[in-house]
């Protein structure tokens, strides 16, 4: 797998997709023996289950370890430090982590208890937990959402978990970006596996989730929030810690040179009960039969025109789903399905940002 490229898999059943996806990669070719201690650093930030739109799919870990397994690899451990309001522990035990490590006889370390030595980059000291420090292979697992302070948290910003308490309370007082962006000068991470199956709205703690259905691997953190961002619709010029990781080399934010690989196209119609927040944005549309991937694109798009106050000065009708196929309609069309309105929007599925571009 290039540096440069990205790999989307669609759907709702993380474990089958993660197994296809790294099957399609294979990423062992990267890993230097069978002996590599490998880290699985999830995004458990808060004792909440994936379904909240906060944390990672225990499901998407056990495929991964079940992969490597079968690859011959089992020195292995999952590794994270919650958030300075919550205890490691007991999100292990809440999000379903305590259970798979006894299923598959994984450790589990609590990187709030870990001790840690300190680090200079650019200026910067950073205290680092080592056993971060230590492992030969990490991959790291965040999840796509959004988030108050930093508008986007994915891949850059899950490394905060290998940090002592201490010192996410000083990444804070520092204003967060740069902290983040040396951070990952410092501590490598040799494959990212995005959650995007269950994201929140706005929010690092969940409990607005959008249904994206979909898994994005790839090797460089940079280009990979770079691609979350345009999938929210968030302009990563908004998202400092972006253009800063890329300045210090830790990766490139040109998603024009980036090679996108599609494993497959998204077709799941389900969606779970929307939250209030949801529901509101909900009401500007005109969906039938739409693909989950879709229409997460454009609540993201909504929420961004809200956020923008223009929500509200929106006057055509926007339409979505495969129901709308071959059919031509007063309005803007959202994706391939749709675009028998007076406007349409390209992509199957678009992103968020593309959405944008028609309806500001």
């Amino acid at each position: 797998m290039n540096k440069n490229a990205l790999a989307v898999i669609y759907g709702n059943t993380p474990k089958k997709m993660v197994l296809e996806i790294l099957n399609y990669l294979n990423i062992e070719d990267n890993i230097k023996s069978k002996n590599s201690l490998i880290g699985i650093k999830p995004n458990l930030v808060v004792s909440k289950p994936s379904t909240s739109g906060a944390t990672t799919s225990p499901e998407i870990v056990a495929g991964i370890i079940e992969y490597l397994n079968c690859k011959g690899f089992y020195n292995l451990t999952i590794l994270e430090g919650s958030w300075v309001g919550d205890r490691t522990s007991r999100a292990f035990k809440e999000c379903g982590y305590v259970d798979l490590s006894k299923h598959y006889n994984v450790p589990l370390i609590d990187l709030q208890r870990d001790s840690y030595r300190q680090y200079k980059i650019d200026g910067i000291c950073i205290n680092i937990c080592d056993k971060a420090m230590e492992l030969d292979y990490l991959i790291n697992v965040p999840v796509l959402k959004g988030h108050c302070q930093t508008y986007l948290t994915c891949a850059l910003k899950n490394l905060k978990g290998c940090i002592p308490d201490s010192e996410k309370r000083r990444f804070h007082s520092m204003g967060l970006h740069k902290p983040i962006a040396c951070l990952n000068k410092i501590l490598k991470q040799d494959l990212i596996i995005v959650d995007g199956i269950m994201g929140d709205l706005s929010f690092e703690e969940g409990g607005n989730p959008v249904q994206m259905n979909r898994i994005i691997v790839a090797k460089d953190p940079v280009l990979v929030d770079s691609y979350a961002a345009d999938l929210i619709g968030i302009n990563i010029d908004d998202i400092p810690y972006i253009k800063l990781a890329e300045a210090l080399g830790v990766g490139s934010a040109d998603l024009a040179k980036a090679e996108i690989i599609e494993i497959n196209k998204d077709s799941v119609t389900e969606r779970i009960s929307s939250a209030r927040k949801i529901q509101k944005l909900a009401k500007y549309i005109n969906e039938d039969s739409a693909c989950s991937a879709c229409y997460g694109s454009l609540i993201h798009a909504l929420a961004r025109l809200d956020e923008q106050g223009g929500l509200s000065l929106l006057k055509d009708k926007l339409y979505i789903g495969q129901g709308y196929k071959g059919k031509t309609f007063k309005g803007i069309g959202i994706g391939n399905c749709a675009k028998g309105g007076d406007i349409y929007v390209k992509g199957c599925p678009p992103s968020a940002g593309d959405i944008l571009k028609v309806i500001q």
